[in-house]
Order: structure tokens, then sequence, then C-alpha cells
């Protein structure tokens, strides 16, 4: 199986110049890496292909490097069913660059590139109807954001009394913990709730 990934990734480079920029096989799984311009050209080649026929769109989602210039990944998962073979597809972008949109390759992609969007803010040029599909009207942000804060924005509910929809600050069910990972065998050095149950009199 590996030896078919490596021969796929060699074609899918070879057939499309400078549009795939490498490949790799770990694991058992094919990446690929393409240059965010060319995306919907790859989509096209990877599903009419007869070497490949990747007609199915498994998954579209984010990365988030908030330490690069392009702080965003998103990779697109395909499934050919004729071959039985995965392949993933990673373009780089930043906050500013939209990424042309692959809804007219694959319609599944059309709330898959809604949602990251609005949970990371990831922009696709031409999409039919970019708008936030999870998060509330008037919310500002990208929750899935690594420099995104966990307090001092508001949640919304309904509220059965008022019979509306209210805003309140969000709640964190619990305190933050500080958790020491230097030595899972020996465990921190002060209680987490639910120790005092393992203790004995």
């Amino acid at each position: 199986m590996s030896e078919a990934l490596h021969e796929l990734g060699k074609a899918a480079v070879a057939a499309l110049g400078g549009a795939v920029t490498g490949y790799r096989v770990a694991y058992g799984e094919l990446t690929l890496t393409a240059n965010a311009a060319d995306i919907v050209r790859v989509m096209e080649f990877l599903r009419d292909d007869d070497g490949c026929l990747f007609w199915c769109l498994i998954d579209l989602t984010a990365v988030d490097w908030p330490q690069r210039e392009k702080r965003f990944d998103v990779v697109y998962h395909l499934l050919s069913p004729k071959r039985n073979v995965r392949v993933r597809v990673k373009v780089e972008t930043d906050e500013a660059m939209p990424v042309p949109s692959v809804v007219p390759v694959f319609r599944a992609a059309e709330w898959f590139e809604r949602e990251a969007y609005d949970l990371y803010g990831v922009l696709f040029s031409g999409h039919p109807d970019l708008r936030r599909i999870l998060t509330d009207y008037g919310f500002e942000g990208h929750p899935l954001r690594k420099d995104f804060p966990l307090t001092g924005f508001v949640e919304v509910r309904w509220d059965d009394e008022l019979k509306r929809v209210v805003y309140d600050p969000v709640r964190l069910a619990q305190e933050f913990r500080d958790f020491d990972f230097l030595s899972p065998w020996e465990g921190p050095g002060y209680d987490l709730p639910g120790d005092e149950k393992a203790r004995t009199s």
C-alpha cells in the first residue's frame, strides 16, 4: 500500500507541476502540499484523473499555527471509493488572503468552508454563501484560533421564564487547574479534586 501511495504522490507532482509542491507518506497516509491559489485545479485533478478518482470530500478543516507568517493550514480529506484510498491535501494561508472555494468541484465543501471561516476566520473567495454557521449573530472573533480568549465573552441561551433569548457572561464549569506533566508517574505536588477519596485514614 505504501508503494502505491508514493506512486500516487509522484503522479500528482508530475501532472500538476508547481501546483503541488510536495508529498509525504507517513503512517500509511498520503499528504499532498499545494499552493492555495491552485487548489481548485488540484481538486479537479484528484477527482477526475483515472489514476485518482477521489470523488468524495470527507472533511475540510483548518489548523492554526499562530507563530507562522501564514498561520493557517487548510486541510482537505478525500476518499476514492473506486481505489479504496484516502488523500490529505494541505494549503497555507493567512488571515487576509482568501483561498479559492472548492464548492464548484465538491458541493459538500459549502458548509465545511463556512465552518472554517466561522471558527478560524479563514476566507474563501468565490464561496456562494460565506457567513457564520455555528456561532451566534453578532459574535466577535473566531473561537478555534489559539489566541482566542477563554473568558470575557457572552453565551446565548433561551430563558423559559422570560420567553426570550438572553446573553450571559461565559462561566467555566470549573476553575483553571495547573498541571505538572514533567513526571506522570509521581504526579503533581498538590491535590486534585477527587484525590481525597483515595486517601486512607
